[in-house]
């Protein structure tokens, strides 16, 4: 609900409920004084009445003694006796109108009593007064009654104009309200539609136009300019630096690969110069004093640390340099090619990588005749990382890898019987330089090959999903859609 159309049944209700007692005490103000004056018709009545009958209220009374009161005219007057609930007399206008009144079921003795009645269907208001007769001790109620037709019509009009004109202001003040709310609220509209623009763009420029004066609204637009202003500083600071990073790491990525390929150069080289000097010259093994011994084999193995320690950095260089170009927006080269053959060809060099597990090549003939649009190097970088991470981590058990054909997708599953992963560390594999604790420091890798195939699959609009547990391994299925099969394309053709 929005705050205009809950500001608008605020006020609404308010006044729906003002003009409810508003309404209410005129009715019933009006209701008084209608029937109140009706009541001091009635009560003088009575009184004239009584007066002029005194002394011959008895046995055998009739009204006919009263034929020449005033009140005839008036009031209509019935008399009943209580003994047996019969009419004794009525006054000539109801004998005329062929009127009765109800017979009350009890009376006071002592007040007279003023009700409400219907008369054959007419309304009337009744006074009612007890008397004994004082030679039978019979007790009599004498009925003065008083039309009150235009009281209850008028009330009745009254009623229903209250009604309408209560509804059609509370209908009419709500359509004001709505739009004196939409006015009033316009600005805090614009401030809202102006900063949805700038969350969607990429301009952090823009700035929420100031038309309200110095309110809260203006206020308001004062200050999330101000915070867009900071946020724009420190966006571009965060870009600046993000930028200067992203071009050291590629600047530095380019100019290690030359010295550490230079020093895997001149380490093979010490190798072949040191070679001749320890193989058997002439059939005759050439003795070596203790000293020279431990120096060659002390000068052996640091060649051996140096050569391993280069073939460690420039893999490390190779994955900066390979994510300096995904975020530069590198944009690799495609084309249809078959799946096939390149998982093929990992499946046979991948016999040859150091591992301690047991390689095994599953089931994957459903990639027969299937075409991915992709970058066939690329392919095979990305399914070399998934085999050589379950190697890594899998210090004994197997490491197998099976393909799948879900309709238009095909899936390359990479599963290992590893140490495996907890639960909340599969959202951060993909993470760079996230290496899981408990192989931390354990196995070697730099932290950024899931990286570097989680850019690959994004490249080829394709998703992975990620299956592990603890001490049991881990399952790794990378899904590519499908351009075509060798089979669509012949029928095709056809």
């Amino acid at each position: 609900m929005t705050i205009r159309l809950r500001l608008t049944l605020w006020y609404s209700g308010l006044l729906a409920v003002a003009l409810m007692l508003l309404c209410g005490s005129i009715y019933f103000f009006t209701y008084y004084n209608s029937y109140g004056e009706v009541h001091s018709r009635l009560e003088a009545g009575a009184k004239e009445l009584l007066e002029e009958s005194r002394g011959v209220w008895g046995e055998g009374i009739h009204l006919n003694r009263l034929t020449r009161s005033s009140i005839q005219s008036e009031l209509y007057v019935q008399l009943v006796n209580m003994s047996d609930k019969n009419i004794v007399d009525k006054s000539n206008n109801m004998l005329s109108n062929n009127l009765q009144f109800p017979i009350p079921n009890d009376t006071s003795l002592d007040d007279a009593v003023y009700r409400k009645v219907k008369a054959d269907g007419y309304p009337f208001m009744l006074c009612e007064i007890t008397l004994v007769s004082q030679s039978t001790n019979e007790k009599w109620v004498v009925q003065i009654g008083a039309f009150t037709g235009s009281q209850a019509d008028y009330l009745y009009d009254l009623r229903n104009i209250l009604i309408i004109s209560s509804l059609a202001a509370v209908i009419i003040a709500f359509t004001i309200g709505m739009f004196l709310a939409r006015q009033a609220l316009r600005p805090i509209e614009n401030v809202i539609q102006a900063s949805r623009k700038i969350e969607t763009g990429s301009d952090l420029t823009h700035r929420i136009p100031r038309e309200s004066p110095n309110d809260e609204i203006g206020r308001l637009t004062d200050t999330l300019n101000g915070m867009l202003g900071r946020m724009q500083n420190a966006y571009n600071e965060l870009d600046e630096a993000y930028n200067s990073q992203r071009r050291f790491v590629s600047d530095a990525s380019h100019e290690l690969r030359t010295p550490l390929t230079t020093i895997r150069g001149n380490i093979e080289l010490l190798e072949r110069m040191w070679r001749p000097a320890l193989e058997p010259q002439d059939g005759k093994v050439v003795a070596l004093s203790e000293e020279e011994a431990d120096r060659q084999a002390m000068t052996r193995e640091a060649m051996r640390d140096i050569a391993e320690e280069a073939i460690r950095m420039s893999r490390l260089v190779n994955d900066l340099l390979s994510l300096a170009r995904a975020d530069a927006g590198f944009v690799m080269e495609k084309s249809n090619v078959e799946l096939m053959p390149i998982v093929e060809d990992v499946c046979r060099r991948a016999q040859h990588l150091p591992r301690k597990a047991e390689w095994i090549i599953g089931d994957y003939s459903q990639l027969q005749d299937v075409r991915v649009y992709g970058n066939p190097d690329f392919l095979r970088q990305l399914l070399f990382i998934f085999i050589e991470n379950a190697f890594k981590y899998t210090p004994s058990g197997t490491v197998e890898l099976t393909a799948i054909r879900q309709d238009d997708r095909a899936g390359i599953v990479v599963r290992d019987t590893g140490i495996g992963m907890k639960g909340d560390e599969v959202p951060k594999v993909f993470d760079r330089f996230y290496r899981a604790d408990v192989s931390r420091g354990k196995t070697s890798g730099t932290g950024l090959g899931l990286s570097i195939a989680k850019w690959i699959i994004d490249e080829h609009n394709g998703f992975v999903e990620v299956t592990t547990r603890e001490e049991e391994g881990s399952t790794f299925t990378v899904w590519l859609p499908v351009a075509f099969s060798r089979q669509h394309e012949s029928g095709i053709m056809e």
